[in-house]
């Protein structure tokens, strides 16, 4: 039975009573005579003994439990303390990552004051121009006219000097016309510049508006930091949906990043970062080092290595692409590092209908090209399925690897790659990397890249 710190005083009380009047003493009478020396009886003193061990043991345990309480307590302290410290930092953190946001919001706002001067400018110029072409007009107008009645003049007229200077106005008015053509190229030019521009200005009042908005729950964020020492939150920065938004926001760098599709899961990328903006990167071949001979749940979910050889998955460029227009650009280089390329309009289907590629006519580039732009889309075919348009044959097993294969004999992006020479045989050189209309079917090419971007881009490049 444990018992409380009164009970031991009063006990430590009685012990000494007990002890005091158990030692033996000497008594003297009125007339000094001594008495008998008494002396405490053994029960007693065992009793007494008892009480001073038990009263020992109960200390005992009263120290141990209180230097426990004690132990827990500074701990509690220490965790306390390593708490209220962490909160320093991540408030300190907070108000660095405000101050950088706002710094930020500044400056795409003087950027944006920037563009839409230069737009000004621009229209200013466009409207100068016109003007400057309807005095040219003018002026041409009257030219004519003179060139009229000095033709229609008597022929002695002309034998006599006027022929000459007719020919003269004749040679001014065709310098006029060329200045005229120059003038009206010029304007063209300055409205392709300034549709461009209004497009980036537009780009960018987004880009304003949805940091704004971010930075709205972020500084609510701090005052919850700043005013509660027990719970925070945060509120991560929302993630792009494609390198190209990534370029807009800054970033200039290439690499792997993270993005996330409208209604998608976010997951890793390679983006090219050009002075265009920002590709993303969907195949890249260079040195065999990944077998692309692989089956459909592979190529839907994508295989490789980011910063080497890869696929990225049919199911990613689907949702990459599936909200808007993109462009596919195919880059090619041969064993003597010639290097040629063409850009596609493009859309691909979901997986029920086999990711069918649906191509334009191409729109850039010095690349013949070597897919099929049927309107009803190319399918894509892999080694456990055969969607190609060659009813007798497999493509994907006669070639090897998946591809949006039409009668097995125009591209194959994603066959072998021989990096020594091709082997002699006939049916192997074909299960190469190929693209006929550049080298020819048996010519297997050194590196392969295929990316996509938005096809606002090439508004705003």
């Amino acid at each position: 039975m444990k018992m409380t710190t009164p009970t031991y005083l009063a006990l430590c009380a009685a012990v000494l009573a007990a002890t005091v009047t158990g030692f033996p003493f000497e008594r003297k009478g009125a007339a000094g005579k001594e008495k008998r020396v008494q002396y405490a009886a053994w029960d007693d003193v065992n009793v007494i003994a008892h009480g001073l061990l038990q009263l020992g043991q109960g200390l005992k345990e009263h120290v141990d439990k209180t230097k426990g309480q004690m132990r827990d307590i500074t701990a509690k302290l220490r965790s306390f303390n390593g708490t209220v410290a962490e909160l320093g930092r991540q408030t300190q953190q907070l108000r660095d990552d405000s101050e950088a946001l706002r710094a930020r919001a500044q400056g795409l706002e003087e950027r944006e004051g920037q563009v839409l001067n230069v737009s000004a400018e621009l229209r200013d110029r466009a409207e100068e121009l016109q003007r400057e072409r309807q005095s040219v007009s003018d002026r041409m107008g009257k030219l004519e006219e003179k060139v009229d009645g000095m033709l229609q003049g008597e022929g002695m007229e002309v034998a006599n000097g006027n022929y000459s200077d007719a020919r003269i106005i004749q040679w001014m008015l065709e310098a006029q016309n060329r200045r005229i053509d120059e003038l009206v190229e010029r304007i063209r030019q300055q409205q392709d510049k300034l549709d461009k521009q209004n497009v980036r200005i537009r780009t960018l009042q987004n880009q304003i508006q949805q940091r704004k908005e971010r930075s709205f729950p972020r500084r609510k964020v701090d005052e919850a930091a700043l005013n509660s020492s027990t719970e925070q939150s945060d509120t991560p920065m929302e993630v792009a949906a494609d390198c190209h938004e990534l370029y807009l926001r800054g970033e200039i760098s290439s690499g792997v990043y993270t993005v996330q599709p409208v209604g998608s899961q976010p997951f890793e990328v390679f983006c090219e970062m050009t002075s265009e903006g920002g590709w993303t990167i969907i195949q890249r071949r260079q040195d065999g080092s990944v077998d692309f001979d692989q089956l459909w749940q592979a190529y839907q979910n994508g295989f490789g290595n980011l910063k080497g050889e890869f696929w990225l998955g049919l199911e990613k460029i689907r949702s990459l692409t599936k909200d808007g227009d993109y462009l596919l650009q195919v880059q090619l280089s041969d064993w003597k590092d010639d290097t040629q390329s063409i850009r596609y309009s493009f859309r691909l289907d979901g997986e029920e209908n086999s990711y069918a590629l649906h191509l334009k006519e191409a729109s850039a580039g010095t690349l013949e090209s070597a897919l099929s732009t049927e309107p009803s889309g190319l399918p894509f075919s892999t080694l456990d399925r055969d969607n190609d348009q060659k009813a007798d044959t497999n493509c994907a097993k006669l070639l090897s690897g998946g591809w949006w294969f039409s009668n097995c004999g125009r591209s194959n992006l994603n066959g072998r790659y021989f990096l020594n020479q091709p082997p002699k045989q006939r049916h192997q050189r074909k299960q190469g990397v190929f693209w006929k209309t550049w080298r020819g079917r048996y010519y297997p090419l050194k590196t392969t890249l295929m990316k996509i971007a938005p096809a606002e881009m090439e508004l705003t490049s």
